[in-house]
């Protein structure tokens, strides 16, 4: 394995993590503040450790870091930090507001870029921009005490980076072997003038033995001037190398006395080095040893000058650790540029192949150790008091035991992973790492994840809350395109992960049709505030609510399940019996669409021609919610093309399908017939029949409703002028940026702005669409400029308004930057190229909105650019 010599062949023997992908980019970015380490009586979770308490207090389930490299569980980490002289405490971890300090919510303060990682992370660089003045650590907390109706107020917009007064930090990985980790901090003075910055590398043990008392207290030494052994039962022994610098030992234990007020256990604790730095005090540890340490370097830079220091972490001892880490460095870069350029078809424009890759980079950095034990999180492991909760969270999910390496969302804003957004990762994913692309999938389908009734765990606030069924979508994607990719099916993982969905689906029907007509409910179902209501908490008066979203979703859950259980009949014929049972459900879904309750109520409205959801009231009375939102057009996502061929080989199947037709000829009328197929022997299954399509389509293309200049809003335009009223005490109006609803917490943003996720998969299904209705099949583009395209061009055209997010406006400036900071975004060479990630973007403007470093759903904007030269 060590003579590899390059990234796929790599990647070809790291199918776990013994191997070359052992090291990587598995530190949070944020550990403070998160449900893991919340130990308060009453689930405050933002303050029980806040980024104030962070430096001092030793964390229980994981570490944080800037720019941080770990192994696989997270026993020794690595991670830069930096002082500018000026700043109260070293800047050691990324800073942010938590959810109450924002107005909009929680939100990372920082300026940083996720710039390249290989798969198997032998290359990974990381740029951290930091300000030469003072961090404006208060002045960011003071100037976000907005209402909702205003912007943030973000670091450029303080004088933090006044007259380009700042550091360009860049930190570099590159792997010589499986554990020969080599490490480069290089530091840009981009300021006119001189100025001088203090470089810390970190290395440190988690604190792993004081809850586990079958593992010694590890420790590490310094062993020369320029090197420090770290020893340790579960990992073995490691050299740090280094260059100059002056060695700083402590503890990576709690400061009792500042987080408690009562004495320490011992007298070197975890902000020991931050004190000793900054304030100068006798916090270090003279002989130098620990369970944390830290290289202290001072450089004076002049104007543009730019300064590097070289470190390596082995498990053997080097007799020159430098000889050949020039050399090793750049065979890594070369091999990282190698594999994008075999990744990204070369006929892309180079723009486009910049924000694909950037895009997988991001995504690839944002891989994290997650640990989480819910039964000793709530009753105390070995040696642990348990915590006094007055209300304990996920109290239900005992036998949840997570200790992974899992794609994270977000590693700052969502330092844990949430079901649906991890499905839509892995849609990204499988492009460049498809192995872990399913091995994720099947993750979160194991025992120590899905609770025993078949729920697949949401997200670590409310793992009980309903994400939208769309890890069977996930499935099928992955599988596709991995025996496009490879020219073998890999039948063993659909198999795997058929078999858990089918308890995730019997979940979904025992729990979510509580009355057993098909009809389904979810709760708000990931789409927030788009509803006029909280539907997990629904007005007085309301019985019952059948959701046009959670029904579609159920149906193309279906459709998933008969497409995988077709394909595994082909070499298993037991599964045509299921395959059977599964396009029986999609039937009776799609006739439960249209007959609700006693007097037949359909969630289609043929006056509207849109799908509303339905409520019955206490009184009887039956209503549809007539807000022309994303929950409408989520059942264009049923739909699904198969062969002919493939029913004329599973005869068994075929006759189990007419029989059900024969006997309910009312169900089989709601989509096409068995019985016709087009002309290249394609059957459409599909809830939405022709004219369905035709209608929702002239809405959905609509620049007055749905279509925006950068893809399809949330939320119709027309409830800009004519806001949807319900029972006079509830209202949803069209809104392009940031909600002013708090309705799902600080960050509910769901009106009006175009997300990435639904926007991949309307696409996703307009070529399916395409697939069987053909070239001559057309629709106005937009709606009633007389432009007719088919759906496969339409795609196209949508994909290529998405991309427009990532491309340079007439200023220069990416458009997501929108109206933000011209003089950086535009002209600062040092600026113009970074990518950020945003959740979400603005439904008229396309600027950027949420969480900023979100390449987690959000590279699926690499999909398009893939996707449309495949299409075009």
């Amino acid at each position: 394995m060590g003579n590899t010599n390059s990234e796929k062949e790599k990647l070809a023997v790291a199918n776990n993590y013994k191997n070359w992908k052992k090291w990587g980019p598995y530190l949070a970015e944020r550990q403070w503040g998160t449900v893991r380490e919340d130990y308060s009586q009453h689930g405050e979770a933002w303050e029980y450790i806040d980024h104030d308490k962070a430096r001092s207090n030793a964390y229980r389930w994981g570490e944080e870091g800037i720019g941080g490299f770990c192994d696989s569980r997270e026993i020794l980490c690595l991670a830069p930090a930096f002082w500018n002289g000026k700043d109260p405490i070293l800047k050691e971890r990324l800073f942010g507001l938590t959810n109450n300090q924002g107005n909009h919510g929680e939100d990372v303060k920082e300026l940083y870029f996720h710039q390249l990682s290989t798969p198997t992370h032998t290359y990974n660089k990381y740029l951290y921009k930091y300000p030469q003045n003072e961090f404006p650590y208060t002045d960011l907390v003071n100037n976000n005490r907005r209402s909702r109706e205003e912007t943030e107020f973000e670091l450029l917009d303080s004088n933090a980076f006044k007259d380009n007064a700042y550091f360009d930090c860049y930190i570099e990985y590159a792997k010589a072997g499986i554990d020969d980790i080599l490490m480069k901090i290089t530091v840009v003075n981009r300021a006119s003038t001189d100025a001088s910055i203090h470089v810390l590398p970190h290395i440190w043990f988690r604190n792993f033995w004081k809850h586990n008392t079958r593992h010694p207290r590890p420790n590490m030494e310094s062993v020369a001037n320029n090197v420090i052994l770290t020893k340790s039962s579960r990992n073995g022994d490691y050299y740090f190398y280094h260059q100059h610098g002056e060695q700083l030992f402590c503890e990576n234990e709690t400061n009792n006395e500042r987080i408690y007020n009562v004495p320490s256990e011992y007298e070197y604790v975890k902000d020991g080095i931050n004190n000793h730095v900054v304030n100068g005090e006798s916090t270090v540890n003279p002989n130098k040893i620990g369970t944390k340490a830290a290289i202290w370097y001072k450089f004076d830079l002049k104007a543009g000058e730019e300064k590097s220091i070289n470190l390596r972490l082995s498990n053997i001892a080097l007799e020159n650790p430098w000889a050949d880490f020039e050399m090793l460095f750049e065979q890594k870069k070369q091999e990282c540029e190698a594999f994008y350029n075999e990744t990204i078809n070369e006929k892309i424009p180079e723009a486009h192949r910049a924000i694909a890759k950037s895009a997988f980079s991001g995504l690839l950095w944002t891989k994290q150790f997650y640990y989480f034990n819910i039964h000793k999180w709530l009753f105390g492991g070995t040696e642990e008091t348990p915590a006094n909760r007055t209300n304990p969270r996920n109290f239900s999910w005992q036998h949840l035991n997570n200790r992974h390496i899992i794609s994270m969302p977000d590693k700052w804003e969502y330092p844990w992973y949430a079901a649906w957004d991890l499905a839509f990762h892995m849609a990204s994913f499988v492009e460049i790492d498809p192995y872990f692309a399913k091995q994720q999938l099947l993750l979160v389908l194991q025992e120590s994840y899905m609770h025993p009734n078949g729920q697949i765990p949401a997200y670590e606030w409310n793992f009980s809350d309903v994400n939208p069924p769309v890890h069977s979508w996930a499935v099928w994607h992955v599988y596709e395109k991995d025996k496009v990719r490879t020219g073998k099916a890999d039948t063993p993982f659909l198999e795997k992960a058929f078999q858990k969905l089918l308890i995730n689906f019997t979940w979904w029907v025992n729990q979510k049709d509580t009355s057993g007509t098909d009809l389904f409910e979810g709760g708000f179902l990931g789409l927030d505030n788009i509803g006029v209501f909280d539907r997990n908490h629904m007005p007085e008066g309301i019985k019952k609510m059948q959701q046009a979203d959670a029904t579609s979703w159920m149906a193309m859950f279906s459709l998933n399940m008969l497409r995988m259980s077709l394909e595994l009949a082909k070499t298993n014929k037991i599964y045509e019996e299921v395959s059977a049972k599964f396009f029986r459900h999609f039937l009776n879904i799609a006739w439960a669409m249209h007959h609700i309750g006693k007097k037949d109520i359909s969630l289609w409205d043929d006056e509207d021609n849109f799908y509303y959801d339905v409520v019955e009231m206490s009184n009887g009375k039956t209503e549809r919610l007539r807000v022309r939102s994303l929950v409408g057009v989520i059942p264009m996502f049923a739909v699904e093309i198969m062969h002919k061929d493939l029913f004329d080989e599973l005869k068994d199947f075929r006759r189990r399908a007419n029989e059900i037709i024969r006997t309910r000829p009312d169900l089989a009328s709601l989509i096409s017939n068995l019985d016709k197929f087009n002309e290249d022997g394609n059957f459409l299954f599909s809830i939405m029949r022709g004219f369905r399509l035709e209608h929702l389509l002239k809405r959905l293309l609509d620049e007055n409703e749905f279509l925006s200049e950068f893809g399809i809003r949330s939320l119709s335009k027309f409830h800009k002028d004519h806001p949807f009223v319900f029972n006079n005490s509830h209202q949803i109006q069209y809104e392009p940026g940031e909600s002013r609803s708090a309705m799902f917490g600080g960050n509910s943003n769901w009106r009006g702005p175009i997300w990435m996720p639904l926007n991949y998969m309307i696409i996703q299904s307009l070529r399916k669409y395409y697939t069987f209705y053909g070239p001559t099949y057309v629709y106005e583009f937009p709606t009633g400029s007389g432009n007719k395209l088919n759906l496969k061009e339409i795609a196209n055209e949508l994909s290529k308004r998405l991309i427009k997010l990532f491309e340079r406006n007439e200023e220069g400036k990416f458009q997501y930057h929108a109206d933000d900071h011209e003089k950086h975004f535009a002209k600062d060479e040092h600026f113009r190229n970074e990518h950020f990630f945003y959740e979400f973007f603005d439904g008229d403007n396309g600027k950027g909105l949420g969480a900023s470093h979100q390449t987690g759903w959000t590279a699926l904007i690499a999909n398009l650019i893939l996707e449309l030269e495949d299409n075009s």
